[in-house]
């Protein structure tokens, strides 16, 4: 089982953990939302749980509790600029479907 970042998105979280001067890495997760079942929780991680599955890449903790990674398994987090907007986004291997929105996914 394995969470993933890339370049982009490490560097993202390196630069927003370090300007916050506190966390120990990056939190993902997921929540029933939405009208497909699921959507991302992200947020930054100050500690970690028992129940925390934690995987280090390219310099960066990811923490996501038990729960949610067999939903989860195998996403790699990307950041992405596109003109004014930018925001996290995820290469799920276990999505099904997402709604016309992009805002929530189902297994």
């Amino acid at each position: 089982m394995t969470i993933s970042l890339t370049d982009s998105a490490a560097t993202r979280v390196r630069t927003y953990l370090d300007a916050r001067g506190a966390g120990v890495g990056l939190r993902l997760g997921v929540t029933k939302t939405g009208c497909s079942g699921y959507s991302y929780v992200i947020n930054y991680a100050d500690e970690i749980a028992a129940s925390d599955i934690v995987f280090e890449d390219k310099g960066v903790t990811v923490v996501v509790d038990e729960v949610a990674l067999p939903l989860i398994d195998g996403t790699v987090v990307d950041f992405v600029k596109n003109g004014l907007n930018e925001a996290f986004s995820f290469r799920n291997p276990n999505v099904s479907g997402e709604c016309g929105c992009g805002e929530s996914f189902n297994i």
